[in-house]
């Protein structure tokens, strides 16, 4: 094989690896899937120690930052048939609607309150939407232990101010994220339990902690499935308003 072509692959190669945007794009591409259901159980601790656990279903459609989600808790009784609609748009902030049973009515989650906590768990409402690459500038930070630090900024409104992302060069896994605002370390979110599913390595468990309330929620999937046929109509606010 001529010298020059291999000297090229080895330049390309050491390019990508030293380029975040191009990272970033490989963790997405990677955990990419045109379908996503999982059932999943979170635990909420709060400052004393106080656990409530909560169960949810999760089900996704589209690709990434182009998608739809529907998020429906079903235990305990008090929250059961609360539900979330997520319409991801890749070039702004997404559009959301909560449905609360015990009203009757889905409620528009304005965009001046995405930094609010979900239903009593330490994601926002903004921490649950998907944003595609071209919303964010990012810089490579330096490699820790096998993995990439790479800083995130987004080029949209959003409560943070910058990210910090780790992931891991063996297969372009995120790992962690600390999320900053203006006055410091915000939240804080570790993906752990690896698994090979379909393909795609997921984190089975993901904790995240609030600094500011100083709790935390882990959530945990069950009965995760990529590629299912899923169809269109199962994402929209009558379906959000089903009862589950």
């Amino acid at each position: 094989m001529n010298k020059t072509f291999i000297a090229l692959i080895g330049f390309s190669a050491a390019t990508f690896a030293q380029d975040p945007r191009r990272i970033i794009e490989e963790v997405q591409r990677r955990s990419r899937s045109q379908s996503q259901r999982y059932e999943g159980t979170l635990e909420v601790i709060g400052a004393a120690n106080r656990i409530a656990t909560k169960r949810w279903t999760f089900e996704r459609i589209g690709s990434f930052g182009d998608s739809k989600a529907i998020l429906r808790f079903t235990a305990p009784a008090e929250v059961k048939g609360v539900a979330l609609l997520i319409v991801n748009h890749p070039d702004r902030a997404s559009d959301q609607w909560m449905w609360r049973p015990s009203i009757g009515r889905d409620q528009r989650i304005a965009l001046q309150d995405r930094s609010t906590r979900f239903f009593g768990t330490d994601f926002s409402f903004e921490d649950l939407e998907e944003r595609d690459v071209e919303q964010y500038n990012f810089k490579l930070l330096g490699d820790e232990n096998g993995q990439w630090k790479i800083e995130s900024r987004p080029r949209k409104a959003s409560q943070y101010a910058y990210s910090y992302l780790w992931v891991k060069k063996d297969n372009y896994t995120m790992v962690k994220v600390e999320a900053y605002n203006k006055n410091g370390l915000v939240r804080a979110i570790d993906y752990r339990d690896f698994e090979l599913a379909s393909g795609i390595w997921t984190a089975r468990t993901i904790d995240v902690n609030d600094l500011a309330r100083k709790s935390r929620t882990i959530l945990k999937y069950d009965k995760l499935e990529y590629n299912l046929p899923l169809k269109e109509d199962g994402f929209t606010l009558q379906a959000l308003r089903r009862s589950s």
